[in-house]
């Protein structure tokens, strides 16, 4: 029996996976259909939800693949650090990249 629920828990996973991935390319064509008509003020909070659904998204496929959500951050915060060491152009132009550090810093000085 024990097998029998393993083999259904792995189907379930992978069916969970196959649906996260779906909804990712289903909110990168939404983001994509906004964006043709360019960013105005009535369409940012259409974006914000976009993106945050995404981010989301990525979270949750993140820990059905076995990637800690702790692991996804960490990798994301050595992203921004070497962008910023980098002086990648979105942080050179725009400073992008350091309000990013900042809010990330902030964001965790709340939670704990």
């Amino acid at each position: 029996m024990a097998f029998f629920d393993r083999e259904i828990d792995i189907t379930r996973n992978i069916k969970i996976i196959e649906w996260l991935k779906s909804e990712l390319l289903t909110d990168v064509a939404a983001l994509f259909k906004v964006l043709v008509n360019g960013v105005r003020e009535e369409v940012h909070d259409s974006i914000a939800e976009t993106l945050s659904n995404m981010v989301l998204i990525c979270y949750l496929l993140g820990r059905r693949l076995g990637i800690s959500y702790n692991a996804i951050e960490i990798k994301m915060e050595n992203k921004v650090k070497l962008g910023l060491i980098e002086n990648h152009d979105v942080e050179k132009y725009y400073g992008d990249l350091s309000e990013l550090a900042k809010h990330l810093n902030c964001s965790r000085i709340k939670k704990s």
